[in-house]
């Protein structure tokens, strides 16, 4: 498994809630299952930064924050502002969507510059995670996608928003991480609900997993042989 050990689960996942009809009795149980299984973080819209800080303080767990979520369409200098608010509310992390219709196009320049606002609007206060949105691009986007953030300085690519079309796959996640430096990570996001789908994914080459079925997923860790 690459060097993978199944009892490091809990480390990969973002474990995950965006939904907008999300409300103050979900966070909670959120940020209660993040506690009790160790997950790395959780995945929130950036109005519950606030209580998810209150909730996991002095837990270890990470608060990872949307930005421009899910269309990616917003202008730069929104994007750039909503990672920073959510940074001095108190997130670790921020996954932005990137501006998927420029990268189609083909306006590069663009999509970096994009990137580059909200990697500087947060830069040595939280890592930036950039969404792809793989269901709608090729392969040749996806590369260019990948080589774009890491120019932009962004720590991670990612596949997906979950609200798109289609999610993770296992050939995507191989692709992006065929497409980024060792330096950067790969998160994979989006149809990740069991545990047998989570660790071809991390096989594949992901170092994060984003999922709303992180507690589904444990259980599975708990019957398996793998344990």
């Amino acid at each position: 498994m690459n060097g993978f050990q199944v009892k490091e689960l809990p480390s990969y996942i973002d474990h995950t809630l965006l939904r907008a009809d999300a409300d103050r009795e979900a966070i909670q149980k959120l940020c209660e299952e993040a506690r009790q299984y160790g997950f790395y973080s959780v995945c929130v819209n950036g109005a519950w930064v606030p209580l998810c800080r209150e909730l996991l303080q002095d837990s270890g767990v990470k608060i990872s924050v949307v930005c421009g979520f899910p269309l990616g369409a917003g202008d730069s200098s929104v994007k750039a502002f909503e990672a920073a608010a959510a940074v001095d509310q108190g997130a670790d992390e921020i996954d932005m969507v990137l501006q998927i219709g420029k990268l189609i196009q083909g306006d590069y320049d663009a999509v970096r510059d994009d990137i580059r606002a909200v990697v500087q609007a947060v830069k040595g206060q939280a890592i930036v995670k950039v969404i792809l949105e793989t269901g709608v691009l090729t392969d040749g986007q996806k590369t260019a996608a990948c080589r774009l953030s890491e120019e932009a300085g962004a720590h991670y690519v990612k596949t997906s928003t979950g609200f798109g079309k289609g999610g993770a796959t296992v050939e995507d996640v191989a692709l992006l991480r065929r497409s980024v430096s060792s330096s950067i990570g790969v998160k994979a996001s989006g149809g990740i609900r069991d545990l047998e789908t989570a660790v071809k994914m991390i096989e594949a080459g992901a170092t994060r997993l984003g999922t709303s079925s992180g507690v589904a997923l444990m259980s599975g860790l708990a019957g398996s042989s793998l344990y």
